[in-house]
């Protein structure tokens, strides 16, 4: 599958930076192309200036709202960061035809932070232009939610998630939920940790992109996963995970059929599964999606029916409701890894949690503006004696 790849914001700018980085690795060991073109938006221009991977030419790199921020962004305000993507927003839209084979894009991704002030307030504004100007091809989101700490000590990031989740889910064709609390590190200082958060975030679609563009033969699965395979897994909130069970570097050799040796390719196989599960991007009940899709690689020899077998096997009884689509891909070294989407979630706690907070968060704000209202007039009241030198 092919994207075309826009980061909004810090946080979306240097997870798309991250996708370019994936990207250039897919041409290098496998050479094919996975993401036609990947870009960059936001209001500071300092940001953009800090990304490493994405071309930095004004076309790729782009610089939104400068006479209204002075390219120094919109200070977490997200209602400013939908205005200027209202007023800019074409400017973006048209630079996507400038990715290399732009023809070929099976699908657009964008991404943000759902908690800062451009991203989270251009994210559902730019993924309506898409929808209206690309009607022919999907839009997904990826929408990164915030850090535990940021949730507890800033008010502001709860209104931004749920102001942007609620208008994002009625435009973009799927939601990618990402939680960085799942990801973080305790031992990593601040900055490598946030490399390292957005590289995990990235790594899980690496082999399903690869997948469907696969050319060599000996790498082609039985079931090939393709787009029209993912197109048809992924409606409204997202998660997808990523899990690997090593195997052995040295097989030593034996007459006939062990069942031992059948039985443990079998449960590394669920050991993979059961990884994926646990590191789904954000906590969820498997029970509750409608669509789900996962995709085995490992060396041809160590796939085979009874290890397929069970893992649709062992996801119906997690996700008993859902569509189940799957494939292998016949890739790995001395790994079986699985990719595991699941879709169509009828409930997210996360989110709910975030809308029933940022209901509280309205209603107390309009008692401080009440209250900061009837000090400003005991204030006049008590000034209204005293002379004025303007």
């Amino acid at each position: 599958m092919k994207l075309v790849v826009v980061g909004l914001g810090q946080c979306g700018g240097r997870i798309a930076d991250e996708f370019a980085r994936l990207s250039k690795r897919a041409r290098a060991q496998r050479g094919m192309e996975i993401v036609t073109g990947a870009f960059a938006v936001n209001t500071d221009a300092a940001d953009l200036s800090g990304l490493q991977i994405i071309r930095p030419d004004y076309q790729h790199r782009i610089l939104v709202g400068g006479r209204r921020t002075g390219g120094h962004g919109v200070g977490k305000i997200n209602e400013l960061g939908a205005e200027v993507a209202r007023e800019d927003g074409d400017k973006v839209v048209d630079a996507l035809r400038t990715a290399h084979r732009f023809f070929e894009t099976d699908a657009f991704l964008l991404i943000a932070g759902v908690a800062g002030g451009t991203g989270s307030g251009a994210l559902p504004i730019i993924t309506q232009m898409m929808k209206d100007r690309y009607i022919d091809k999907p839009v997904y989101t990826l929408a990164v939610l915030p850090f535990a700490h940021e949730e507890e000590t800033e008010e502001r990031t709860i209104y931004n998630a749920a102001t942007c989740l609620k208008s994002l889910y009625t435009v973009a064709d799927a939601v990618f939920l990402a939680d960085n609390q799942r990801f973080v590190r305790k031992d990593f200082s601040l900055r490598n940790n946030l490399s390292q958060i957005n590289t995990l975030m990235v790594e899980p679609f690496y082999n399903l992109l690869c997948a469907g563009e696969e050319t060599n033969r000996r790498h082609i699965g039985a079931r090939m996963v393709d787009a029209g395979d993912i197109i048809q897994s992924l409606v409204g909130w997202t998660v997808i995970g990523y899990g690997k069970a090593q195997l052995p570097s040295f097989k030593f050799f034996s007459f006939g059929k062990n069942f031992r040796k059948k039985s443990t390719e079998t449960h590394r196989g669920i050991q993979a599964m059961d990884e994926a599960l646990s590191e789904l991007s954000v906590k969820c009940n498997p029970a509750e999606s409608g669509r789900a899709l996962y995709l085995v690689s490992a060396p041809h020899k160590e796939m085979n029916m009874d290890l397929v077998k069970d893992l649709g096997e062992y996801l119906r009884d997690m996700a008993p409701e859902a569509v189940i689509r799957n494939g292998d891909y016949p890739r790995e070294k001395n790994l079986i890894d699985i990719t595991l989407v699941l879709s169509e979630l009828g409930a997210v706690d996360k989110i709910k949690g975030y809308y029933e907070s940022a209901t509280q968060f309205i209603h107390a704000s309009k008692g401080r503006e009440k209250q900061a209202e009837g000090k400003l007039k005991d204030i006049e009241e008590a000034s209204k004696d005293i002379p004025s030198l303007l």
